[in-house]
C-alpha cells in the first residue's frame, strides 16, 4: 500500500526516468541480444569467421549457380514480356539471397539454444519442435518438406528432360550411324519411345540422387559438390554463348566436359569442401572454350542473326511477313 508520505514525496530525476522509460521493449530486446551474443561463439558474429577464401568460394558457386540455375531461368522462359522477365528474375535472385540469410540466422539461433547438438543439420527441426506449438510446428515442417520436394522434383524432371531429349537421341544416332533404318518405326512410335525414355531416365536419375544423398550426409558438403559441378561445367558455356559471337557448339560442349572433369578430379584430390575445385574448373573450362571455338568453324551467320533477334525479343522475318499478310 502507498502511504500519504509516499504520495507527496518529490519525484527525483532517477525515479522519473525509471517510471517514464519510453522504450522498455526495445531495451529488453537489446538485453536479450547481448545475452545471445555472449552465449554464442564470437566467430558466429565475425563476418570473416569461416575465412575469406571460403566466403569467396561460397559467393562464387552459389550466386553464379543461381544465375545459371532454373530458379531464375524458368521465369525468363515463361515471362510474357521483357518487363516481367526482368522483374521476375531480379525478384527470384533477391528472394534466394534473403532466404539464405534467414537460414544463417536460424543456424545461429540453433547454436545458441542447442550448443551440444550432435548434427548441425538438425538445428532447424530442433528449433521448430522445441519452440513452436504442436500444430504450428507440424505446419512449418510440412511447408519445409513441400519446398524441398518441389525443388527436388523440378530439378529431377529438368535433368530427365534434357537427358532424354538432347543427349539420348545423339547417342542413339551415333550407335545407328551407317545402320539400316529400323522397320516399322514411325513418328508415333518415336513419340512413345521418347515418353518411355523420359520415364526410365527419371527413375535412373532419381535412384542416383538418392544414392548420392545417402553417401554425402552433410548438407553444406552436398550443396558445395552440386554447385561446383553446376558452375564449373556450365557457367562458361552459357555466358560465352550469350556474350561472345565467335563461340561454337563444339567449344561449349568441350568446356562443359572439361570443366566438370576438372572439378570432380580436384574434389577427389583436395576434398569435397576445398576451395580450389571451382577455380580450377572455371579456368580450365574457359581455356578449352576459347581454344576449341577458335579451332572450329564459326557459327552460321544466319543462326547468329536468328539468335540476336530472339535475344532482343524480335519476331523472325517469316513470322513478321505472315502477320502483315494476315
Amino acid at each position: 500500500m502507498v502511504g500519504d508520505h509516499d504520495r507527496h514525496r518529490p519525484v527525483r530525476h532517477q525515479d522519473r526516468g525509471a517510471a517514464a522509460d519510453p522504450h522498455p521493449r526495445r531495451d529488453l530486446a537489446r538485453g536479450r541480444l547481448h545475452r545471445h551474443e555472449r552465449a554464442a561463439q564470437r566467430s558466429y558474429f565475425d563476418p570473416a569467421g569461416i575465412g575469406v577464401g571460403t566466403i569467396g568460394t561460397y559467393f562464387l558457386i552459389y550466386s553464379l549457380g543461381l544465375l545459371i540455375g532454373q530458379d531464375i531461368w524458368q521465369r525468363v522462359f515463361t515471362g510474357r514480356s521483357g518487363r516481367v522477365v526482368t522483374t521476375g528474375g531480379i525478384g527470384a535472385g533477391v528472394y534466394c539471397l534473403v532466404y539464405g540469410v534467414a537460414g544463417a540466422l536460424i543456424g545461429t539461433a540453433g547454436a545458441v539454444m542447442f550448443p551440444n547438438l550432435d548434427n548441425p543439420d538438425d538445428a532447424f527441426t530442433m528449433i521448430v519442435a522445441e519452440t513452436l506449438p504442436v500444430g504450428v510446428a507440424g505446419l512449418v515442417l510440412a511447408a519445409a518438406l513441400s519446398a524441398v520436394m518441389s525443388t527436388a522434383s523440378g530439378a529431377l524432371i529438368a535433368c530427365s528432360a534434357v537427358t532424354s531429349t538432347d543427349l539420348w537421341p545423339q547417342v542413339r544416332r551415333l550407335w545407328r550411324r551407317g545402320a539400316a533404318p529400323v522397320p516399322g518405326e514411325s513418328e508415333g512410335a518415336g513419340n512413345h519411345g521418347e515418353v518411355a525414355a523420359n520415364r526410365v531416365f527419371t527413375l535412373v536419375l532419381g535412384l542416383g540422387t538418392i544414392g548420392t544423398a545417402v553417401l554425402i550426409d552433410d548438407v553444406v558438403a552436398a550443396l558445395t559438390v552440386a554447385y561446383n559441378i553446376l558452375v564449373g561445367g556450365l557457367l562458361v558455356a552459357i555466358l560465352g554463348g550469350l556474350v561472345w559471337p565467335r563461340g561454337t557448339r563444339a567449344g561449349a560442349l568441350a568446356s562443359m566436359v572439361s570443366g566438370t572433369a576438372i572439378v570432380i578430379a580436384t574434389m577427389v584430390a583436395k576434398g569435397m569442401e576445398a576451395n580450389e575445385p571451382i577455380y580450377y574448373g572455371l579456368l580450365g573450362s574457359l581455356v578449352v572454350y576459347v581454344a576449341v571455338s577458335l579451332a572450329t568453324k564459326p557459327t552460321d551467320p544466319a543462326v547468329l542473326a536468328a539468335w540476336r533477334r530472339r535475344v532482343r525479343g524480335e519476331e523472325a522475318p517469316e513470322a513478321a511477313a505472315e502477320a502483315r499478310v494476315d
